[in-house]
Parts: C-alpha cells; sequence; structure tokens
C-alpha cells in the first residue's frame, strides 16, 4: 500500500497541493502574529483594568512568560534587527518561525508590512513541503511501515549530521574571531 494513500493525497496535483497548504501557513502564521499583538494588548488592558477575570489574567501571565524564553527572545531580536525580511525567511526554519512570527506581534509590526513579509514565505514553505516534505514524510512511513528499527537508525544519522554540521560551523566561527 502506497503511504500516500492513507492521506488521499495520491492524486493531488501539485498545484493544488501548494495552494493549500499555502493557505493554511498562512492562517497559522496570521493567526500567531495577531495572538503576539493580543498579548500587547491583553497586558496593556490588564495594567488599566484589574477587574478583568481571573482566567484572563492567568492566560496573560502564560504569554508574558512565553515571551521571556530563549527562544521568544531570539525571535523578537531577529524582528528587531531585519523586520519584514525576518519574517519572510522563518518561513524557512524550523523551531524558530512561531517565535519569529509571534514576536513580529509583540513588537507591533504593522500589518500590511508583516502581510507582506509573509506571501513569499509562505510560497516557499507550502512548494518546500508539497515537493520535499511530504515526500520525506512518506518515505519515513514507509520505512516504519517495513522495520521501525530502520527509521530509528535513519533519524540517529542524520541527527549526528546536523549536530557535526552545527559543531563544525561554529569551530570556524569561533576561530574567525580570534
Amino acid at each position: 500500500m502506497d503511504p500516500r494513500d492513507a492521506y488521499h493525497l495520491g492524486s493531488v496535483p501539485l498545484g493544488v497541493a501548494v495552494a493549500g497548504l499555502f493557505v493554511i501557513v498562512m492562517a497559522r502564521s496570521h493567526a500567531t502574529y495577531w495572538a503576539g499583538r493580543g498579548v500587547v494588548r491583553g497586558a496593556q488592558a490588564v495594567d488599566e483594568h484589574e477587574g478583568a477575570p481571573s482566567w484572563w489574567h492567568s492566560s496573560v501571565r502564560r504569554l508574558e512568560s512565553w515571551s521571556g524564553t530563549p527562544s521568544a527572545q531570539r525571535g523578537l531580536d531577529l524582528v528587531r534587527r531585519w523586520g519584514p525580511v525576518a519574517v519572510t525567511l522563518a518561513y524557512l526554519t524550523v523551531g524558530l518561525q512561531t517565535a519569529v512570527i509571534a514576536s513580529a506581534g509583540l513588537v507591533k509590526m504593522p500589518y500590511l508590512r508583516f502581510a507582506i513579509a509573509s506571501v513569499p514565505g509562505a510560497i516557499a514553505w507550502a512548494v518546500i513541503w508539497a515537493t520535499i516534505g511530504f515526500g520525506a514524510l512518506w518515505a519515513a512511513l514507509a520505512l516504519f511501515a517495513r522495520s521501525p528499527w530502520a527509521l530509528a537508525a535513519a533519524v540517529v544519522l542524520v541527527v549526528l549530521a546536523v549536530g557535526w554540521s552545527v559543531r563544525r560551523r561554529a569551530r570556524v566561527r569561533v576561530q574567525a574571531e580570534v
């Protein structure tokens, strides 16, 4: 059985898959942006009106504490330094994408600027996932169906290769600073 059949995507044209993924990632990223904006507005409202419900206070405190995490701070720094370029490039990252997009809302990047910066990044994300991304997912599912241990070994090899590459780049950077 072809793993793509499990998702009913085997016969979907590439253009339809890219368009669908584009809509999904735009909805997700814009919701994340507005959540960041909501944290700022919520914090201001709580400061102004202490009579808000307790669930509101706890939600705002949770979101404010998230904005202090290293990932969120990294996203904030990138948005402050690079602005819309950081938003566009964030779509090509894993793990940092949400932090950068939420940070754009936290720093109150004008919405039109955010929306324009989102389009090329979302297109790139959709194309990557409609081609390479789902291809890798389907290959992993097929490998898992044959041997879960083979998939585990492949994941370990990829993690080791990425770790080696990151360590090598860090070493080169340190040597360049000396």
